[in-house]
């Protein structure tokens, strides 16, 4: 049983160790936000991208060798990848790798997670690690996965499960898991309709975070068997299953190293989920904190000059309070107020933003009145627009989600298609 936690033993295990991310979901939870692109290109917090975390998790966790696994709408996130995190030396053996749905075992396009790894069985033999992270790359959290690596070795076990609890009505949505004592995962389900709770805590359930740390060999036998298997094709409906009972499986809780707490993670599938958790962030003292300059998020960041605020008549105030407010933004006599605007984002005289997410390069017209809404990148909100204040006339034109939140498009304005990145 290894032992050993010191910095330099996490670094072996994190040199040899290939990291691939899974982004490849059609994410129609989404609705309007993944029409012309994938759900990790989505733009989040600001002036990153839902992917930029578990790629930054890898490179601040000393994982270099990444692959991202792509297919749908793809071109966004590839350009974001080509511009933003194409800057590691190939020469030291570090890369962020795409691994687009190219055919090169089946004549289809990845039909399940575990299919998606099947498909690029060669260049993972290629690249020879010793362990296969997988990550789903949809996620929003900072995560160290060195220690979850260490937990991995020191289990001796074959495959090693990322978990957390959620409340037992939100479970649905993930793989629901119960441990023994030693933390061995004994029953997986996915997304079943009745969730079981943890013993001890009945409003709560153990779920898969859908990360997953499997040694290289172990994880080419499932896959090869799984292939000629009637199948899913899928790690939580399929393999982890399949292997409980022949195999090691251990579960890794995500916990904060500091405090033992249950670490901040967000599955930002769905309108209202990610219309909050971009609004969290305006907190003052918000979980997820993006201004850790020991665990930085990377991503591609345009050169845009400083936010800008102007007027300061009593019809006409430029200001943003309890905001974040982007580069390049200009404040040109309107009012925000808890709200989060990407870069570029112009509220003109009149207007008042409120509890909304605005997306880059919108243009926010004199007089409008915007609350609890998304607004996609490129909209122009014609003068004397209000949104958010009458749920039913807003769905006459835009999408309501279940929890109230307007999403509104450059289509949904008659103001074209095919223009978001």
């Amino acid at each position: 049983m290894l032992s050993n936690r010191s910095p330099r033993f996490v670094s072996r295990l994190t040199r040899d160790t290939l990291a691939l991310v899974l982004a490849g979901g059609r994410g129609s939870r989404l609705r309007h936000l993944t029409m012309w692109r994938a759900k990790p290109a989505v733009p989040f917090g600001g002036k990153f991208r839902i992917v930029d975390f578990p790629l930054s998790n890898c490179i601040n966790s000393g994982i270099r060798r990444i692959g991202v696994i792509t297919q749908y709408k793809a071109h966004s996130l590839i350009r974001h990848l080509r511009q933003g995190w194409g800057s590691l030396r190939g020469e030291f053996g570090e890369f962020v790798e795409l691994l687009p749905a190219q055919q090169r075992i089946e004549t289809s396009w990845y039909k399940g997670t575990a299919d998606a790894i099947y498909q690029n069985l060669d260049i993972i033999q290629m690249h020879s690690p010793e362990y296969v992270l997988i990550l789903a790359g949809d996620h929003v959290y900072k995560m160290d996965y060195g220690p979850m690596l260490a937990h991995h070795a020191e289990n001796e076990a074959d495959v090693t499960v990322g978990c957390l609890e959620v409340p037992v009505e939100e479970a649905s949505a993930f793989g629901v898991m119960a441990t023994d004592e030693a933390g061995r995962v004994v029953r997986f389900e996915e997304k079943p309709a009745n969730p079981t709770p943890t013993p001890g805590n009945p409003g709560m359930a153990l779920v898969s975070m859908g990360i997953y740390i499997f040694n290289r060999q172990f994880l080419f036998d499932q896959l090869i068997r799984d292939a000629d298997a009637d199948s899913d094709h899928d790690f939580g409906k399929d393999i982890i299953p399949r292997i409980l009972e022949s195999a090691r499986v251990m579960a890794y809780p995500f916990r904060e190293a500091s405090t033992g707490r249950q670490a901040y993670w967000r599955d930002v599938g769905t309108v209202d989920s990610f219309w909050r958790a971009n609004l969290e962030l305006v907190d003052i003292t918000p979980e997820l904190n993006i201004y850790d300059d020991e665990w930085p998020i990377w991503t591609y960041q345009e050169q845009l000059p400083p936010a800008k605020f102007i007027f300061d008549d009593e019809d006409r105030r430029g200001m943003a309070v309890d905001s974040m407010v982007s580069g390049g933004c200009i404040i040109s006599g309107g009012y925000v107020r808890r709200s989060l605007l990407f870069s570029s984002v112009m509220v003109e005289a009149g207007s008042q933003v409120e509890s909304s997410v605005i997306l880059p390069e919108v243009r926010v017209e004199p007089g409008c009145r915007i609350t609890n809404a998304v607004i996609e990148k490129h909209c122009r909100i014609p003068s004397g627009t209000v949104i958010g204040e009458d749920p039913q006339a807003d769905a006459e034109r835009f999408h309501v989600s279940p929890g109230g939140v307007t999403l509104v498009t450059p289509e949904m304005l008659g103001q074209g298609v095919h223009h978001v990145r």
